[in-house]
């Protein structure tokens, strides 16, 4: 196994995770991050075998419909609107022959907007200036553990800013774009402000959409999230997400909330994506 690697690839469309692509509640499932990243690489890719366009990607929506195994996956994209100026692409993993990701990418044209582009929010601190967060004290899994996570304040139930980054590659011997590469990191928002212990509750994802009003740049991911739980078992992940220049955009994740079996809270449920 190549273990500086998320991913290693097997042919043109299939990848095979390594174990830093693991889950944390199951260490038998991948955690979506990485996931979401390697389908942004075959976009790339697909994209790359066409005239250049100049459209860049402006939304990517992923809708997780079921149980990630750590497992070989393979990567199809089609577009499904397409257009000079705006394209719709769609991009199915499978894993087993069974649908288990659905995202779909809209492209817009790109121009120069300099004189009136402002607003969002301001720059985070520099992750240099901040000290490192043991993030793996409270999550298992093989993803987790290949994070450098740096906290912007204490962290809060349901309510944290940090850094994330990894020194790991998305795809082994293979060139990643640095949105591929930026993706790969965004799904950890959901479990740097958990409301309540992962030990104790589930909480994972079923989808995650990104919308970005530039283009990310850099290793560092700026998360500055809020986790909301509601009263009936579903919850939201609102995210700001920031490079090392200032926002680039906003990320949205929608979460099933329930106990863990056999910890003597209230009700019964099984693993996620998480």
């Amino acid at each position: 196994m190549n273990t500086g690697s998320y991913y290693e690839p097997i042919d043109e469309h299939r990848y095979k995770p390594t174990a830093h692509a693991s889950g944390a509640w199951d260490p038998a499932e991948l955690h979506f991050s990485p996931l979401g990243g390697l389908i942004v690489h075959a976009i790339d890719r697909y994209l790359a075998a066409r005239p250049e366009s100049g459209l860049v990607l402006s939304r990517i929506s992923f809708d997780i419909l079921g149980r990630l195994a750590l497992d070989e996956c393979e990567i199809r994209v089609e577009s499904v609107r397409p257009g000079r100026t705006i394209e719709l692409l769609e991009a199915v993993a499978f894993v087993a022959d069974r649908p288990v990701v659905r995202a779909r990418a809209w492209l817009l044209g790109s121009g120069d907007t300099t004189a009136v582009a402002g607003g969002g929010a301001d720059a985070l601190p520099h992750p240099d200036t901040l000290e490192p967060w043991p993030l793996a004290d409270l999550w298992p899994g093989g993803y987790i553990a290949s994070l450098d996570a740096r906290a912007v304040a204490p962290p809060r139930p349901g309510r944290t800013t940090a850094w994330i980054s990894t020194g790991l590659d998305l795809v082994a011997g293979r060139d990643v774009s640095p949105l591929a590469a930026y993706v790969a990191l965004v799904d950890t928002a959901n479990g740097i402000a958990v409301r309540q212990p992962p030990t104790a509750w589930m909480f994972p994802n079923v989808d995650l959409t990104v919308h970005l009003h530039r283009q990310p740049e850099g290793r560092w991911v700026g998360l500055d999230t809020t986790v909301t739980f509601g009263p009936t078992g579903q919850g939201t992940t609102s995210t700001v997400l920031h490079d090392i220049a200032g926002p680039v955009g906003q990320a949205q994740q929608m979460l099933t909330v329930r106990p863990l079996p056999g910890t003597g809270t209230p009700g019964t449920g099984t693993p996620g994506t998480g």
